[in-house]
């Protein structure tokens, strides 16, 4: 198996200009469609030695626009080939760097060849200079709304239908908005006015883009960046003042919202890197709760809940906008897998919870094993507890409860305003 190249006597010990940036995104693509890797997680080591901020997130960009096109770009590449290319082949990699800086990213075309052409030496040098060359003569463009690939179309249409998978291809080619949670609710309009922002719920506001530190109301810790999906969660608890365990918590979002809402919460991640996120945003928020690291398949509480939410370790699916490369490395073998994490875990969380308290089971992902399929395993295992049903009025308008009483959130959804990220929620209720 071909490996794209990594540094070695055949490279000269410093690139030149503008080709660290596209040697990281090419270890980038690698690290995702041969290793399996999450693209965040692979972003340190793939940028070691890069000491610019701009040419970190240059490579980033550059990486993650590839895989929002890959089944495009590939398509391209083989449009102007004799003979297919390998998928592990480093010239076809080294090409779809060049060609999504040219075709999507405003990079002029002989920029984007000049700084790929060093990633690759003998004869794949040639055939990616004359391939790309060929493509750019011939008036080569990519289509306004990416493909997905076909795997992941075929799974979301069996699911979903036609319409949702349009949605999805829609939903990727645009920057997703972002999103503010605030501390406190009753700031909302004032704040919203302050950003020229828009609101869809009380304590949200939706920017088009921002540079977050610079926000009114960072500094002292009047709100945090969180999704409008991913906060309905614990948005469906709603206040309190009993103990809620927040369980796979890191970063923070859910915590800080349960806490103020007035809950005393015990806050618990395996992710010790993670949950130092979780204390840096409880700092700067001013806000409460016990932080605890633990296995949850080991862990347990020292007495039941009042509420618990679960917001399952998951395939990730839902956050395809964000995270593209959920689409190439997610497979039927891990959602299986994930689904099967989730079946344990939601067992524990349920003994965690008081009679007449409240379990909260969220997802986010685009699998109905991931969600409605495990939803009614649970309900089947677990004859104590039964729906407790989301009304519309707690939802933005554009998000509808299913008629069963659980929140599932896809592509499409408050499309005008910008979308959502796609989750599964159901709510709970343990009998007293």
């Amino acid at each position: 198996m071909t490996r794209p190249p990594n540094r070695n006597a055949n490279h000269p010990a410093a690139d030149p200009p503008g080709v660290p940036a596209r040697r990281a995104a090419l270890k980038l693509l690698d690290a995702v469609l041969r290793q399996g890797l999450p693209l965040e997680a692979a972003l340190d080591r793939a940028t070691q030695g890069i000491e610019r901020s701009d040419d970190r997130a240059l490579a980033h960009a550059i990486a993650a626009e590839a895989l929002r096109r890959l089944p495009d770009l590939d398509a391209l590449i083989d449009s102007a080939t004799r003979s297919r290319l390998p998928d592990d082949a480093k010239a076809r990699f080294a090409l779809r760097i060049a060609l999504v800086q040219a075709l999507a990213l405003g990079t002029p075309p002989h920029a984007a060849i000049s700084t790929v052409l060093p990633l690759v030496d003998g004869g794949p040098r040639k055939l990616v200079h004359g391939v790309f060359g060929t493509l750019m003569r011939g008036g080569a463009t990519l289509e306004e709304f990416p493909t997905l690939p076909e795997d992941v179309e075929a799974r979301w249409q069996n699911a979903w239908g036609e319409e949702k998978v349009a949605a999805a291809e829609r939903a990727i080619a645009v920057p997703p908005p972002l999103d503010l949670t605030l501390a406190d609710p009753a700031r909302t309009e004032e704040l919203t006015a302050e950003m020229g922002g828009l609101s869809l719920l009380p304590g949200h506001i939706r920017l088009a883009g921002a540079h977050v530190p610079e926000l009114p109301g960072f500094e002292e810790g009047a709100w945090w960046v969180q999704d409008i999906a991913a906060s309905l969660p614990a948005r469906l608890i709603g206040k309190g003042s009993g103990i809620v365990l927040d369980l796979c918590s890191a970063p923070g979002g859910k915590t800080m919202q349960l806490a103020s809402a007035g809950w005393s919460v015990v806050s618990v991640d395996s992710s010790e890197s993670r949950l130092a996120r979780l204390r840096d945003n409880l700092a700067r928020t001013h806000l409460a709760a016990e932080v605890i690291a633990a296995d949850l398949l080991k862990w347990s509480p020292a007495e039941p809940a009042d509420a618990v939410l679960l917001d399952a370790p998951c395939s990730a699916t839902g956050i395809f906008r964000r995270h593209p490369d959920v689409l190439h490395r997610v497979n039927p073998r891990v959602i299986a897998e994930m689904a099967r994490v989730q079946a344990q875990l939601l067992a524990r969380a349920a003994k965690w919870v008081k009679p007449g308290g409240m379990l909260v089971y969220a997802t986010c992902s685009l699998e109905k094993a991931e969600g409605e399929e495990q939803l009614m395993a649970f309900l089947a295992s677990q004859p104590d507890f039964a729906i407790d049903p989301v009304a519309v009025a707690e939802l933005p308008a554009g998000i509808v409860p299913h008629q069963r009483g659980w929140v599932r959130t896809l592509p499409g959804m408050l499309a005008e305003e910008g979308g959502c990220d796609g989750f599964f929620i159901a709510r709970l209720r343990r009998g007293g």
